[in-house]
């Protein structure tokens, strides 16, 4: 058993990052009653530390500052210091990140904010360095500037926290007056996208460049309306950019968080389970929308990844992946032209290595991250290879590298469950399974989901997360709207009612609990929430959906298949409140325009009458998952099932659909006008191509 100089108060959690720092000389407190008492009986500030286990740079910090004994010292002896993983508390970093904005004009983590006992931030800023230089002060001196001016100007601090708190709360507010939304909102947004858009390197504007994954998605929704060019070759340019680059890891699959490059080539190297989540989804949009092998490839490689490396025995996907091993960022992905000969031999190590880039000189730090300059078919021609050949001599390559590259050191696992990020990824593994065929991927989602409502759900409320047997937290709306919407990709997916149920429970919670009954909305938290500086709408689609955004799509599939017309008045109000944000920051509504895309409609509405499970109703799925149709509900009666009438009471949609002619079939509509009932392939295909979701 290993011993350790210093203990503090975070061996008792259960998050990663906060148990990184347990043993730090640094007194942490978790953020909490204890602290908060603790702060107001000594008088003291309090010095608030917000990161999460896969940041670089809280690593960093933490090794030159909180590991070191006489910088520890001076926060001991001057404030009560607290730390918080942004993850598992995304309600305070929102509120501190904010403040951090307004006192520095950007933002980042780690996230260092100062605070007096009452909570309200008077200084604050990210990553300050040990010592003072380069303009810039060290750490040190910023905790004793603080100290001083603490016992020394405490009424003005007192007054400039008051004014960062009511500017903070500004930040908060929804900014505009609520006003009426058309198609107009969509076709700014794309245009906006489709001027700043790289053209030779895919993706917008410059480096730093993050997955840009529901601007992706907003305009295969536009073109498949309007059929522009112009929004395909976006979308096409930007996933084929940066599936090829090194970004993405090209021998064992999965996205890392962001490339520092314009050109994909160099990334952040920590791997989120919400981005892969997300990206996956994207990818098989994209494989139904253009029918391009390559983007089916990419998704199938990202959830085998999620299912290898970031799954829990018994449901449930891990956090996140770090940058660093044995302290080096990037160590365990990248290689050196003699590893990979070593490994494959002379001609196919060189082929290999022709192929990803991968050079003496090297492309990061005199090594390698394996990219593809030149798409695979191009590169078969110009060498005079038959592409089928090669793809398999690279595939055979990748697999012995993917298990050499096992016996490294492996990153930092962050094993914590988030009841958000589990539920995007468990819409992604059913995604896969509707569209790519793979039960593995269905198996996972019901593993997860199952895990998730028996696990983080008590007495009808969620919770944030779980890990070593503990769940805790009151859930926020994210948690609420993501599960929601995979509850109902579940029902679509296997047609468990049981799934569809559920849902609709989580609903009636989200409404009674965080609807804003007077301006309409979402709050991010519940309204028996620990009370804070701000209780926000967290309007922005950032790294992931909002909460709002996510629920006006979740309200509008509820509406069509449960014929209740308040959830859709209630999705028309978010979107009339977000109205003015949406139309002057497209980028970040991206997720919400494409709830107004929903919203405008047209929809598809397919009912299905048969057991699930015969050839028939296979034969009507395939056709149904096998296109793009985003606006879209799907739902199933069993005419000889003893729960058919009840199940019909609930879904309306499925009332009076029954076989035709004793066969199983398939019923398409638009704006509650069914098709005649079909029971061939063939014809559900025309009636699909013909009102699937396009103008």
């Amino acid at each position: 058993m290993t011993e350790h100089k210093h203990t503090n108060r975070l061996v008792r959690e259960t998050s990663p990052y906060l148990l990184q720092h347990a043993h730090n000389p640094v007194d942490w407190y978790a953020w909490g009653p204890d602290a908060l008492e603790a702060a107001k009986k000594a008088d003291k500030p309090i010095f608030l530390s917000i990161g999460y286990s896969a940041c670089h740079w809280c690593h960093v910090m933490e090794r030159e500052s909180f590991e070191n004994e006489e910088t520890a010292a001076l926060m001991n002896r001057h404030f009560i210091n607290v730390k918080v993983d942004r993850e598992e508390r995304p309600d305070l970093d929102e509120i501190y990140m904010g403040a951090v904005q307004l006192l520095t004009g950007r933002g980042g983590w780690p996230m260092s904010v100062f605070l007096l006992p009452d909570l309200r931030p008077f200084f604050g800023g990210t990553y300050f360095p040990p010592r003072d230089g380069m303009g810039m002060p060290g750490f040190p001196t910023v905790l004793e500037q603080i100290a001083r001016a603490f016992k020394a100007r405490r009424l003005e601090l007192g007054q400039s926290a008051e004014k960062i708190v009511e500017a903070v709360r500004d930040m908060c507010a929804i900014q505009g007056e609520p006003g009426a939304v058309d198609a107009s909102l969509l076709d700014r947004a794309c245009e906006g996208l489709v001027k700043g858009f790289d053209r030779e390197h895919g993706g917008f504007g410059h480096a730093p460049k993050f997955p840009p994954s529901m601007e992706l998605n907003l305009l295969l929704r536009r073109h498949r309306r309007g059929r522009d060019a112009r929004y395909l070759e976006v979308v096409e340019t930007t996933l084929d950019r940066m599936a090829r680059g090194g970004m993405y890891d090209q021998v064992g699959g999965g996205f890392c968080r962001y490339s520092t490059d314009e050109r994909w080539l160099v990334p952040h190297f920590e791997k989120m389970l919400y981005d892969n989540s997300l990206l996956a989804r994207t990818y098989l949009a994209a494989w139904q929308a253009t029918g391009k092998p390559f983007y089916a490839r990419v998704a199938r490689e990202t959830l085998d990844y999620v299912l290898r490396d970031m799954s829990r025995a018994g449901g449930g996907f891990f956090s996140a992946e770090d940058a660093d091993s044995e302290g080096v960022e990037g160590k365990f992905y990248v290689w050196e032209p003699a590893e990979v000969l070593s490994l494959l031999g002379d001609e196919d190590g060189r082929l290999f290595c022709e192929f990803y880039d991968i050079t003496r000189e090297g492309n990061f730090e005199e090594k390698n991250i394996p990219n593809v300059p030149t798409p695979i078919e191009e590169f078969a021609r110009a060498r005079k290879l038959d592409a089928e050949t090669l793809v398999a001599r690279l595939d055979a390559g990748r697999a012995k590298l993917l298990t050499a590259r096992a016996r490294r050191v492996r990153p930092g696992l962050d094993d914590k469950l988030l009841t958000s990020w589990n539920a995007l990824m468990v819409r992604s593994m059913a995604a896969g399974w509707q569209i790519l065929g793979d039960r593995r991927y269905l198996d996972a989602a019901i593993a997860t989901s199952r895990f998730l409502l028996d696990t983080l759900l008590k007495d009808g409320r969620l919770l944030v997360t779980w890990r070593a047997g503990q769940a805790k937290l009151n859930a926020y709306l994210d948690d609420y709207a993501f599960l929601l919407a995979a509850l109902l990709d579940l029902y679509e997916s296997t047609f468990d009612r049981v799934w569809l149920d559920e849902a609709l429970r989580l609903n009636r919670t989200v409404l009674e609990r965080f609807w804003d009954a007077k301006e309409g909305g979402f709050f991010f938290t519940s309204d028996d929430h620990e009370t804070l500086l701000a209780r926000t709408k967290a309007p922005y689609d950032g790294v992931i959906p909002s909460g709002n955004s996510e629920m006006a799509m979740n309200l509008l599939r509820l509406s069509l298949l449960t014929g209740d017309a308040d959830l859709r008045e209630r999705a028309g109000r978010i979107l009339s409140l977000f109205h003015e944000s949406m139309a002057s920051s497209p980028r970040g509504f991206a997720n919400m325009l494409c709830a107004l895309d929903f919203f405008l409609g047209p929809t598809t509405e397919v009912a299905l009458a048969g057991p699930a499970g015969s050839a028939e109703v296979e034969g009507f799925l395939r056709a149904i998952h096998g296109r793009y149709l985003p606006n879209r509900v799907l739902a199933l009666t069993d005419p000889g099932d003893p729960g058919a009438a009840d199940l019909e009471r609930t879904v309306p949609l499925l009332a009076g659909k029954r076989l035709a002619d004793g066969k199983p079939a398939a019923y398409v509509c638009t704006a509650s006008t069914c098709s005649l009932p079909v029971t061939s392939v063939e014809k559900l295909a025309e009636q699909l191509e013909a009102g699937g979701g396009g103008e």
